[in-house]
């Protein structure tokens, strides 16, 4: 979506899921550890999920959980400064 309206693309390690509203709200979705477990085997260090989902992040193994950075979001613009490169750590 940001690389669509900007032209400029996203870093390769970053995915997020999740429908948007029209008003920018993130709807949570299903297959919450089969979508993280796929991005990870594709290099994906960065995840973007609606807080909604924050219960499903109980299936998945501790251990896979530390080699990705889980980020729950309830707005797309939440999501903006990660994607810029902007987010204070």
């Amino acid at each position: 979506l940001f690389s669509a309206l900007t032209g400029r693309p996203v870093a390769a390690d970053v995915a997020m899921t999740g429908e948007i509203t029209l008003r920018g709200r993130v709807l949570p979705v299903g297959g919450i550890k089969e979508k993280i477990l796929a991005a990870m085997s594709h290099g994906v260090r960065r995840v973007f999920l609606p807080q909604r989902n924050a219960h499903d992040l109980e299936e998945i193994p501790k251990e896979l959980l530390r080699r990705v950075e889980v980020t729950l979001v309830n707005t797309i613009d939440e999501i903006w400064p990660h994607v810029l490169g902007e987010a204070q750590k």
